[in-house]
């Protein structure tokens, strides 16, 4: 038996209100240490040191591009579900088939079951989630009773695989 690929999806964060606010606080303080430090006029009523200011650009900048390396990768074949949450998992985490007893696609609460996205550990035994927009995921509950839910925007894609492999169980 062959391990081709059943489904494979990639996903990054592209909420427009996430970027609006990184990109909006990155050019307030890019102006500030421009005005301060090139033009020499103190930036605010209580200027940070020159030092301070270029050291949050930097880190503000080290933030956008964490966000930008972000990624969740999601790839099914016959001999399980391999799962990569970059710059987490620096190599795919393989679940094998015989490790769950359940596998299905449910609606959940980014917010209510786990506090939001990415990688989030649930409240009230919901266990752990992978996600990166979006309700929809796929729900693995293992033989020794942990959950974990893998974010997904292609819901019927992810379906089909399931089914093809015989693999959709609730």
């Amino acid at each position: 038996m062959t391990n081709d690929i059943l489904f494979s999806e990639r996903q990054k964060f592209r909420q427009w209100w996430l970027w609006l606010i990184l990109l909006g606080i990155n050019a307030v303080f890019l102006f500030g240490a421009y005005k301060q430090i090139a033009l020499g006029e103190p930036f605010g009523d209580k200027p940070m040191s020159n030092e301070a200011l270029l050291l949050t650009v930097g880190l503000l900048l080290l933030i956008t591009i964490f966000f930008l390396a972000l990624r969740l990768d999601t790839t099914i074949k016959h001999d399980g579900i391999y799962v990569q949450f970059f710059p987490f998992h620096f190599t795919p985490r393989h679940y094998d088939w015989g490790t769950f007893t359940k596998s299905y696609v449910r609606r959940y609460s980014p917010l209510m079951e786990y506090g939001g996205w990415g990688l989030r550990f649930g409240l009230f035994g919901s266990g752990t989630a992978f996600n990166v927009s979006g309700n929809k995921g796929l729900q693995l509950e293992f033989t020794n009773g942990k959950k974990l839910l893998i974010g997904t925007n292609k819901p019927e894609e992810l379906i089909q695989a399931l089914t093809k492999l015989g693999q959709l169980k609730s």
